[in-house]
């Protein structure tokens, strides 16, 4: 087993902060200890969860897995390289810890606003990066314990 699947940080990381957000804001009607309380609460959820991603998911052999089969989509366009293609898998690995146990079809817009920032050197558009957004989305959420979105993947 590598090293990168053992580190664990960056996805309880990303998990914790956006549990600690999300439990603040919902801990808010409580009034500001309801907010105290639902941020520390968020945080370890979302550590949990962002640790899970990390756990199921080490991020060399994913880009190794589409690397080896991104010429092989039905999405894949010969006049595309790797390097126009691997932003939008990164993207969806990325956006997958920032966003637990949502569904592609539901963020996908919050996706596209973030792929002007995400795309690097990619010479896809939104449009042409989606599927492979999309494939990477799917992949990590196959791993991932537990059925979060309720989608049966």
């Amino acid at each position: 087993m590598s090293d990168i699947k053992k580190d664990h940080s960056i996805g309880e990381g990303t998990g914790a902060v956006t549990g600690a957000v999300t439990g603040a804001v919902v801990g808010s009607a409580a009034g500001p200890v309801g907010s105290a309380v639902g941020a520390v609460v968020g945080g370890v959820v979302g550590a949990k969860a962002g640790g899970a991603v990390a756990e199921a998911v080490n991020p060399t052999e994913y880009v190794d897995h589409f690397r080896s089969r991104y010429q092989a989509a039905d999405y894949y366009d010969d006049r595309r390289e790797w390097r126009d293609y691997e932003p939008a898998y990164r993207h969806s690995y990325e956006a997958y810890n920032r966003y637990p146990g949502e569904r592609f079809d539901d963020i996908e817009d919050k996706l596209e606003r973030e792929w002007a920032e995400t795309r690097a050197e990619s010479r896809l558009a939104w449009a042409e990066a989606r599927d492979a957004a999309r494939d990477g989305w799917h992949y990590i959420e196959r791993r991932v314990p537990g059925d979060f979105d309720r989608d049966g993947r």
